[in-house]
């Protein structure tokens, strides 16, 4: 028997929170003490009190006890406790939710569940509240304690509790015609069962079928046939709840062990009665040929171009089109990744004395990934491939990071797990972890799951998953290229990439784009076999099986442009300043090698990145000094650190937030960390002066009038001699009259700006079509932005992926922009479609575009205008 102990600042809140936990209990729960408040009935916590509620609890009997505590003193008040009790019962301190997580761990140990299986349900208890907000799941961690010679090792069924707490994965169940059969020699039951309560299978019917099942030697298996959601481990209650199981749906029982058909009879049982709260009129059951046998067949669904519906291309019909992530065009054979590495399975148990051995090799093996991926590295020695060079070097480090193989190396020690398979566990919490965030963390899930397949290839001596090795040219699908992968192809015979998720700031999109290869993200990718040629295009998204010696012809005289000479102009003389974006010296170098017209936007947080203290301002002169010598006497814009709880750094800490994208990001950062902004403006100034070059300054993420105000009044008090900020929100974008009364330029962020004007996150591929940069919505934006600029006659640029767009440069100059920003191997097709038109013509085809109702409308009506 375990018990629970409640560490809070409110007894008020204790109280409530044990009051909502008893009621899910059924029978007889875990003994529980609570340690909160003051003697004066005021709020605080008291090392005493919590360390005589521990002996409490252990005097009543418990095997382990299990701490919760609510705010940081009470972590300390805890802590001291501890050296504090008289008892030596096992004592384990948990950050889970408090209050999630105390109603999964009093059904968890009111069902006879050890300390860390009760332990790992409370730790897992948000996950089905994170599935439903569509972020993830996320696992706590936990500190345990034990009076000395008292240790309680973790079992090895405490991981596979865990994962059953927090994950829910999509499979095939057992058919109902297959009941009574056995599996290995055990008995196993299967039966289908139809939820007729109101509510279906929330909180309190979890709970009772958790504490039901958890003291039955029966393992249950349960598939929700409506969403394909399974759940592997029915004692435990927060994994129950990621079923999203409600009235009218059909799930599939599994059960094995001694106590099957009595588990099997139990959930029949508490179903038909509604889980005890009775059964409203339900729908008829989903047969399994409807809503997910129709998803499967649209998985397969084949629609004949990027926008959907006619022929010539792939995508998904009303889901998610394909978009261009990289411009240009190429033809080929093609050619798929390697798989990934398979799950590995849990098998039995690694004997005793094989745990040091296999903890050894895991280490052995991340040593060996980071050695080939630093090999990698070193071999990228071309300037523009400076990019793709400290990704793999960024990627190289998480390999050595040693968290991680010491996390996998512990799984081995305390629960027997095989080599690869604890490092597929502890790979997959750190990804699912990432990818709660949101935001750019969410992109790099992608690499840690890159990372996860290369090291169990090691440990299971197969051929890491990586690029084909071919001669001839060939177009690479893959599901999700991960940037290790990425940046290679340069040293491959690929001519194009077609990657099934993924959106354009994704680590492997900015790669691709620096290498200048066309890339495309399609959802509908899997349709395409191997072996097929196709033509893709990376501007318009489209991608064509078998495409005609027309077609071709007809893509490529449009991606055939010549050499940038150095001067954008329309064709009646009309100036436009081609800049480019960077992230280093090594990308400066190459963009004026490739003759723009200086930097519209130099990316600075790459210098802060993997630092673990905020770089000295000698260390910033000496990183910014390179970039304003590459463009003598021109433009270079620099934009102060852009980093946030999306792109934290270890020096600026900051507290978790539920929305990342609008939560402290760029200048709101110097909030709390004003002196890294001061030495970051007095580096920009003294490079600039350096370089005997004029320093241009913007801060990113401004929303009001009062914070460019404020900023213009701090670059300026630094000698930054022109003050602007990034356009990235629609508040500036409507305020932009008023913001250039007190700045000197303004520079449209067309990905931020479309994502917090549509409310779609950009990262996420299904909303690709609402993150379309021709949406009328952004271009009408733009175009007020653009009208406030010439009315002050002060610049507006445009620095966001939209100016890389050959066929959407015209549209931006006619809403006002006065210069595109974008990768250097853009430039040529930018300046090759600017000079093909007159400003007249820019100008009626942005009013034309702006005036549609949908993107498709919008690109049609400006390429009629333009033709």
């Amino acid at each position: 028997m375990i018990g629970i102990v409640v560490v809070s600042h409110s007894a008020a809140l204790a109280q409530a929170a044990l009051e909502l936990a008893s009621q899910m209990m059924h029978g007889d729960g875990a003994p529980v003490e609570l340690a909160a408040g003051t003697d004066d009935g005021g709020l605080g916590t008291d090392a005493m009190r919590v360390a005589d509620a521990i002996d409490a609890v252990a005097s009543a009997g418990a095997d382990g006890v299990l701490v919760f505590m609510d705010l940081g003193s009470a972590v300390l008040s805890t802590e001291l406790a501890l050296e504090l009790r008289s008892s030596d019962t096992p004592v384990r301190l948990t950050s889970a939710p408090f209050v999630e997580g105390l109603v999964a761990a009093i059904v968890s140990a009111g069902a006879g569940a050890s300390l860390d299986a009760v332990a790992a349900e409370a730790e897992g208890a948000l996950a089905p509240k994170l599935s439903h907000l569509d972020g993830g799941t996320e696992s706590a961690p936990s500190h345990e304690v034990s009076a000395p010679g008292a240790g309680a090792a973790p079992s090895a069924g405490a991981a596979a509790s865990a994962g059953a707490a927090a994950t829910a994965r999509t499979g095939s169940g057992i058919a109902a015609d297959e009941a009574d059969s056995s599996v290995g020699g055990a008995p196993q039951t299967s039966a289908r069962v139809l939820l007729v309560n109101a509510a279906g299978l929330h909180a309190r019917p979890a709970a009772s079928l958790a504490a039901v099942l958890g003291k039955l030697d029966a393992r249950v298996t349960l598939r929700n046939l409506r969403t394909g959601n399974v759940v592997v481990d029915a004692t435990s209650m927060s994994a129950l709840l990621t079923l999203d199981a409600r009235r009218g749906d059909e799930l599939d029982v599994t059960a094995t062990g001694a106590d099957a058909q009595a588990a099997v009879a139990e959930l029949e049982r508490l179903a038909a009665d509604g889980f005890g709260e009775g059964a409203a009129h339900a729908p008829e059951p989903l047969a399994e040929t409807g809503v997910v046998a129709a998803a499967a067949a649209a998985e397969q669904q084949v629609v004949r171009n990027g926008r959907g519906g006619e022929p010539g291309g792939i995508g998904l019909g009303a889901e998610p089109r394909a978009m261009g992530v990289s411009p240009g065009v190429a033809v080929g054979v093609v050619v798929r990744m390697a798989p990934a590495a398979p799950e590995p399975l849990a098998g039995a148990p690694l004997p005793e004395d094989a745990r040091a051995e296999g903890a050894a090799s895991v280490d052995a093996a991340f040593e060996a990934v980071r050695d080939g991926l630093e090999r990698r590295a070193v071999r990228l020695t071309e300037p523009r491939s400076a990019d793709a060079r400290a990704v793999l070097e960024a990627t190289a480090a998480l390999a050595g990071d040693r968290a991680l193989a010491t996390d996998a190396g512990r799984r081995v020690i305390e629960a027997g797990l095989s080599p690869a398979r604890a490092v597929w566990e502890a790979l997959d919490a750190y990804a699912t972890k990432l990818a709660a965030q949101g935001g750019m963390l969410a992109e790099r899930a992608a690499d840690v799951r890159d990372l996860r397949g290369r090291v169990i290839a090691r440990l299971t001596g197969v051929p890491e998953p990586g690029l084909p090795d071919r001669t001839e040219p060939f177009v690479l699908v893959a599901d999700e290229l991960a940037a290790a992968d990425a940046a290679l192809l340069g040293t491959t015979a690929c001519v194009g990439v077609v990657m099934a998720t993924g959106g354009p700031t994704s680590h492997a999109a900015i790669i691709v784009r620096s290498l200048g290869l066309p890339a495309v993200v399609a959802p509908g990718a899997g349709a395409v076999a191997d072996g097929v040629t196709v033509l893709l295009d990376g501007t318009t998204g489209e991608l064509v099986e078998s495409p005609s010696g027309e077609r071709v012809a007809q893509a490529s005289a449009r991606a055939v442009a010549p050499p940038f000479r150095g001067t954008g102009r329309t064709a009646d003389g009309h100036h436009i300043d081609l800049l480019v974006n960077v992230g280093a010296a090594d990308g400066a170098h190459h963009g004026a090698e490739l003759h723009a017209e200086g930097v519209g936007l130099f990316r600075t947080e790459l210098a802060f990145f993997d630092r673990t203290t905020a770089p000295s301002l000698d260390e910033q002169v000496e990183i910014y000094r390179p970039v304003f010598a590459a463009f003598p006497g021109r433009t270079v814009v620099v934009r102060t650190l852009d980093a946030g709880s999306d792109k934290p750094l270890a020096f600026l800490p900051q507290a978790a937030e539920p929305n990342p994208a609008l939560g402290v990001r760029g200048i709101r950062s110097a909030r709390a960390s004003r002196a890294v902004l001061d030495t970051q403006l007095a580096a920009i100034v003294r490079a600039a002066q350096a370089e005997h070059a004029e320093a241009s300054v913007m801060a990113p993420m401004i929303a009001t009038v009062t914070e460019a105000r404020k900023f213009a009044s701090v670059a300026r008090d630094h000698g930054v001699a022109r003050v602007g900020v990034m356009i990235e929100t629609p508040a500036a974008a409507v305020t932009a009259a008023e913001l250039l009364d007190v700045l000197d330029f303004v520079s449209i962020g067309t990905n931020d700006l479309a994502q917090y004007t549509l409310a779609a996150d950009r990262e996420l591929a299904v909303l690709a079509e609402l993150n379309d940069p021709w949406q009328p919505a952004l271009l009408r934006l733009i175009r007020i932005v653009g009208a406030a600029g010439a009315a002050a006659g002060k610049p507006v640029g445009v620095c966001g992926e939209a100016a890389a767009n050959p066929s959407l440069a015209p549209v931006l100059v006619g809403l006002g922009a006065t210069s595109l920003s974008m990768m250097p191997n853009a430039l040529a097709a930018v300046a090759a479609s600017l000079a093909g038109v007159t400003r007249a013509q820019c100008v009626a085809a942005a009013e034309a575009a702006a005036a549609a109702t949908s993107p498709a409308d919008a690109r049609a009506a400006a390429a009629a205008v333009l033709a």
